[in-house]
């Protein structure tokens, strides 16, 4: 494998985060499935916008957030998504440089708004997501940049990318290049109701090598194989010729290849805020810790800690260094 410039590349929807605190009535009576994630219209969008209350706006996006998270952790990231050259785009833009993200993707000039995902907090903590795709629908092979691809050691792809028929081919673009240059790659499965339109789409590029290494909560997995059993689900993952990394909330995560299953525990938080990102935080320490060639014990361990922090706070992007909470923990 030839010498990398950027350890990760993240593939995704290019998403700004509209986060408000709601109670379960509200959810009820705009009827909302409680910790979904559903895709909506321009004007469902303003309208729910218009009766949320008061909101708290950041960037998002699964992949980003990822990306960002494992910037973080200190390891160089490069983004490619889409959004529009309008105001939300503009800050999208700005937030992930800011970081020292590489995000040279050109924006659109004309078509939908930038994306925006309206998330409702309840006060467990659970997120419910309506997401306009917007401008991310514009996401096109000729948006790839082989030469970031060759040259990032792992590139991880955003299920929900799977949505949008231009992405779909933007996906396998970056794929083959990565594979062409010997890169890993690595798709989330973003969503349960993501996998149950896309069930058969999502086993074809596990099994036909499209993907080397695979991230899922249990939910997830569960519903690609399409098991109430959490055991049954593993089962069917050791068979496949992946890396499985699967999160278990609470009970921590699970490291699966065809030899063994191996767990590890969640990192201890004092108070949970907000589970927004958790999965993407997670997957962002894991990443992190493979690009420094860690042993998955480390990198289970840096994605609970990713994951513990940003589940205290409001929002899917660390408010905290992880480079400098993951040398306090002896990880790095």
């Amino acid at each position: 494998m030839s010498s990398a410039l950027y350890d990760i590349l993240g593939l995704g929807n290019a998403i700004v985060d509209v986060i408000a605190q709601a109670d379960d009535d509200f959810l009820v009576r705009e009827k909302l499935a409680k910790g979904s994630m559903a895709l909506i219209d321009q004007p469902r969008a303003d309208y729910l916008f218009e009766t949320m209350g008061l909101v708290t706006t950041i960037s998002g996006g699964s992949a980003a957030n990822t990306i960002v998270g494992a910037a973080s952790l200190g390891s160089r990231t490069a983004f490619i998504g889409k959004v529009k050259s309008d105001e939300l785009g503009k800050a999208f833009a700005h937030d992930i440089r800011a970081i020292g993200v590489h995000f040279g993707t050109a924006p659109a000039t004309d078509g939908p708004a930038t994306a925006r995902c309206l998330v409702l907090v309840t006060p467990d903590g659970e997120r419910t997501m309506n997401t306009f795709l917007g401008a991310c629908q514009g996401l096109a092979a000729a948006d790839v940049d082989a030469d970031v691809v060759r040259s990032s050691k792992i590139i991880y792809l955003e299920g929900y990318l799977w949505d949008p028929p231009g992405a779909k081919e933007a996906f396998i673009k970056a794929a083959d290049i990565a594979h062409a240059a010997d890169r890993k790659v690595v798709l989330t499965l973003s969503d349960s109701f993501c996998v149950d339109r896309y069930r058969a789409e999502f086993l074809n590029l596990i099994q036909n090598g499209t993907v080397d290494i695979l991230f899922a909560n249990q939910h997830e997995l569960k519903a690609l194989y399409e098991t109430a059993d959490l055991d049954t689900a593993l089962a069917a993952l050791r068979q496949e010729n992946i890396l499985g990394v699967v999160t278990c909330s609470e009970q921590g995560s699970l490291v699966v290849d065809r030899h063994q299953t191996l767990a590890f525990p969640a990192h201890p938080i004092d108070r949970l805020v907000d589970t927004t990102g958790a999965g993407d935080l997670f997957a962002a320490g894991f990443l992190a810790g493979l690009a420094r060639s860690a042993d998955h014990a480390i990198c289970a361990r840096l994605g609970a800690l990713a994951a513990a922090e940003v589940i205290q706070h409001v929002g899917a992007r660390p408010q905290h260094s992880l480079i400098d909470l993951a040398k306090q923990n002896g990880l790095i």
